[in-house]
Parts: C-alpha cells; sequence; structure tokens
C-alpha cells in the first residue's frame, strides 16, 4: 500500500488523528489538466483552527521537552519516508497542482533535503557564554517559540509547507498548517501522513484545510506566537497588520518580480536558455522567476529571437500523461490574470513576439519585447509564463531599470567580468543574487526570503531558521543569592 491508501484521510482534517472537520462539505482536489476530482479533502473551520491552538499548546510542552536527539531522528524518519515515498508524491503533485514531472522531482527531492536539514538543527548548539561584570554564568540560549502556525500556497505545495514545519518541529514547537485549498493533498495530507509515519506524537502537526476564516483564526489564537505565511504580497500586508495587533512574529515570503540582466559579453544562446528557464519553469507560477529581462541594447535583438523560439519550441500539455515542460495554469482565475496583463501590454505598444495564445488552462510561454517602465506585464507580477524583455544602454541604466520595483526577492545577472556582475549586484536591493544564473534557485541550507514588498525575514539554513522559530533568552546563574542593600 502507499503513504496516501494507508490512512482514512479523505474528507477529514488531522488534528488528534484523522477526523472530520466542522467546515462545512469537504473540498475537491481538481486535476487542473483535465477538472478531474481527485479526492476530497477535509474543511476546518475557524473553532476547528482555535481548538487545533489549544491542543497543540498543550502538545507542544512535551515535545519541546523530549531530548533533542529524539526530535532529531523523528525528522529523519521524515527525511527516508519522504524518499521512499517520492513516486506516489510526485504525481500527486504532477496532478493536483498542474506541475510537470521534473518540477515534481524538484519538489520531493527538496522535502527529503529540508528534513534531513532540520535533523541536524534539532541536536546543533543554541546558545552562547556571554561575559558577565557579575560572579555570575551568563548564558544568551534560544527556546521553542511554541506553536507556529504555516499557511502555504499552491505553487510549490510541498517545499514552501516543509521549508517551515520541518525547522520548526525540529526546534520543538507545534505547528498548525494550513495549505492552499487547491493543493491541500500534496501541501498538506502528505507533509500529516509521512509525519504520522515517522512517530511525532498526536497535537505536535496538525491539519487544517480552509478558508480565509480559517487563515485568520491562525493568526489571532493566543498560543500562536510566530506565522509563517508564503503568498502574495497584498495577503502577507495584511496578515502582517492583524499579527501585529496580538504582536505575533511574521515571516512573510511575498511576491517578486525579478530582474535578469545579460550583459554585453554572454554566449547569448546559453544567456537565453536561462532567461527561458527563470521565466517559463512551472508555466511561470514562480515568485522568484524572472520578470523583467533587462538586455545590453548590442545583443538585444539576437536575445530576444533566441528566446522567443525557445518559447516557440516548450511542450505545452498534460504532465501527467504527456512528455511536456509546462504544465497547465492553476485555475481560470490566474490565467484570465496572466492574458489580460499580455492583452494590455501589446495594446499599449510591446510587441508579441512568441505565445499569447491558450486552450483552456494551457497558457503557451510568451515572449514580450519592447517594453518600457509602463507595459503592465513588465511593471506588475504576473505569475505565468510571459517574459518581458526591454534594452539598456549601459552598467547604470541597468541598475536604475533593475532596482525600479516595489519587489526585492532575487536577481539575476550574466557576464563575463565577475566584478562587474557583482558591483551592479551590490547596487541594487534583492534578498537573494545569482550571478551567472537565472533567479530561480532555492538549497535546504541557505537563507530564503526578500527584501521590500517582497517579504520581511528568511526561513532556511541553521541560523535563518533558528532565528525563525525560537525565541532569545538570557539565563544567569549563581551559586548563591547575593545580599542587596535593601
Amino acid at each position: 500500500m502507499g503513504l496516501l491508501q494507508d490512512a482514512d484521510w479523505t474528507g477529514r482534517i488531522f488534528t488528534d488523528g484523522w477526523r472530520a472537520g466542522t467546515g462545512g462539505p469537504p473540498h475537491q482536489a481538481i486535476e487542473p489538466a483535465t477538472g478531474t476530482v481527485l479526492a476530497e479533502v477535509g474543511q476546518a473551520s475557524a473553532h476547528d483552527a482555535l481548538d487545533a491552538a489549544r491542543r497543540a499548546e498543550q502538545a507542544q510542552r512535551d515535545w519541546a521537552a523530549t531530548p533533542a536527539f529524539e526530535r532529531a531522528a523523528v525528522l529523519s524518519r521524515a527525511a527516508v519516508l519522504f524518499e521512499q515515498h517520492a513516486a506516489e508524491i510526485g504525481d500527486w503533485i504532477v496532478r493536483e497542482s498542474g506541475s510537470t514531472r521534473f518540477k515534481a522531482g524538484i519538489e520531493t527531492n527538496a522535502a527529503t533535503a529540508e528534513s534531513t536539514e532540520a535533523a541536524a538543527l534539532a541536536s546543533a548548539p543554541h546558545g552562547e557564554l556571554l561575559h558577565s561584570p557579575m560572579p555570575r554564568f551568563s548564558v544568551q540560549r534560544r527556546v521553542p517559540a511554541g506553536v507556529v502556525s504555516v499557511i502555504s500556497p499552491f505553487n510549490f505545495p510541498l517545499i514552501l509547507s516543509i521549508r517551515s514545519v520541518a525547522p520548526a518541529l525540529a526546534l520543538g514547537n507545534a505547528v498548525l498548517l494550513k495549505p492552499d485549498p487547491r493543493t491541500a493533498v500534496c501541501g498538506g495530507v502528505v507533509i500529516a501522513r509521512i509525519f504520522e509515519e515517522a512517530g511525532l506524537p498526536p497535537g505536535v502537526l496538525q491539519l487544517l484545510p480552509g478558508g480565509i476564516e480559517v487563515g485568520s483564526a491562525l493568526i489571532d489564537a493566543p498560543q500562536v506566537r510566530v506565522v509563517s505565511f508564503t503568498g502574495s504580497t497584498p495577503a502577507g500586508r495584511a496578515i502582517g497588520a492583524q499579527a501585529a495587533k496580538t504582536f505575533t512574529r511574521t515571516h512573510l515570503e511575498l511576491g517578486g518580480n525579478s530582474a535578469l540582466i545579460v550583459l554585453d559579453d554572454v554566449d547569448v544562446a546559453a544567456a537565453a536558455s536561462c532567461g527561458a528557464f527563470g521565466n517559463f519553469i512551472h508555466s511561470g507560477q514562480v515568485c522568484m522567476a524572472v520578470g523583467r529581462h533587462l538586455v545590453h541594447e548590442s545583443i538585444y535583438e539576437e536575445y530576444v529571437d533566441v528566446l522567443g523560439r525557445k518559447a516557440d519550441a516548450l511542450r505545452v500539455g498534460d504532465g501527467y500523461r504527456d512528455d511536456v515542460q509546462l504544465g497547465p495554469i492553476i485555475d481560470g482565475e490566474q490565467l484570465d490574470h496572466a492574458k489580460d496583463l499580455v492583452d494590455r501590454s501589446v495594446a499599449a505598444g510591446a510587441r508579441l513576439v512568441a505565445g499569447g495564445t491558450h486552450e483552456g488552462l494551457f497558457y503557451r510561454p510568451t515572449v514580450l519585447a519592447d517594453c518600457t517602465s509602463d507595459t503592465p506585464a513588465y511593471a506588475e507580477e504576473v505569475f505565468g509564463p510571459v517574459a518581458s524583455v526591454r534594452p539598456f544602454s549601459d552598467v547604470d541604466e541597468a541598475v536604475a531599470l533593475a532596482a525600479d520595483s516595489e519587489f526585492g526577492l532575487s536577481l539575476g545577472v550574466l557576464g563575463n567580468d565577475l566584478a562587474t556582475a557583482m558591483s551592479i549586484a551590490d547596487r541594487i536591493p534583492s534578498g537573494q543574487v545569482h550571478i551567472n544564473d537565472q533567479t530561480v534557485n532555492d538549497d535546504a541550507n541557505a537563507p530564503f526570503g526578500g527584501v521590500r514588498a517582497s517579504g520581511s525575514s528568511r526561513v532556511g539554513g541553521p541560523h535563518a531558521n533558528a532565528e525563525a522559530f525560537t525565541e532569545t533568552q538570557w539565563v544567569t546563574l549563581r551559586p548563591t543569592a547575593p545580599t542587596y542593600p535593601f
């Protein structure tokens, strides 16, 4: 039997076991490529969320007191289980999120890596001895934050859930997980089943699929001390404002409109390959996707031509049944958003080099040339397979164009002169910089996040994760109590 066949999760939420939620009829998991109903997922209510927070607070005390090596063992078993069940999990990612096999492999490999990194984090040093003017030991240590709410999106549902779930658990927290309803199986049920099989005690991880009211309850619950959210910038602003009322810490990984700067000394074919991958992977539904291609004017037309031909050659279709490179857009609303931006951009004067058409949710990779700051698809985050290309004349102009954005998530610079490339990167606000690579990169041991409207913090890697999911506590120890002049 498989991971999901071995438990009665259909139509249920996960708290102290699998049970019916009180949020209404089960939600249907739909395959975007075909419209097929794949399964039914339980729906939580705000009441369920608040009850789960109370249960989590109780379970967290015992979990935090569990020896670090035992917590590490649970995470290690989870890593093995992710690897053992990669094929089954990958099928769900492909079908439920509209992925390709290649992209699903990225997610399952990342889940194993994130769990492995988290296992090491559990027993890593979490404090230091401080000098003190008093005759005492003075210690700074990290203690679990308590209950952590994780609210994750549809685009990379497994990675963007496990990236917060695994380190939060390893550090002794309890976790309330609310995946996007469109990917509640591969972004939620899968994780709950993995940790159930790995031996995580009941109540330490709870799965609460649902709508806005559930997310709101997972922010307002008094037991919740940290909210880790990945999603759009407008939603992140609203969550940050709501959490501020109760002084709940937030980690917000938000949108982007990342620039790829292509200098005049590059191999144009290789540069266009980077640009195509960074822009079109998962049909552009990636927060750190290349949104703006800034190309030196001396190679501009050649780059546009090569990028357009690459876009035309990409295979678009059902990633579960066919050998394709791009799957469908997640739903009609997101497709209409991308189509509207392209249509308005062409009407405003952008040159349509490739794409611009769709059949159902399958949108062709699209290249728009001669973009300006007012071109809608250049100025806004598309979250679709749309490349906006614009020339620049010198380094100063490239820097100004790249920095002219409310976002600051990822930056790519392609050029043979590494000193020049790095000097450019130093002048552009960005949470991540990739020299001689495209903007979509992610390692389990590296901090991830942006600046400006792209986010407010980092998760990933031992230092950022410890900062994200613990509180810093100062402790002093004296052999005997001192005498004070009172």
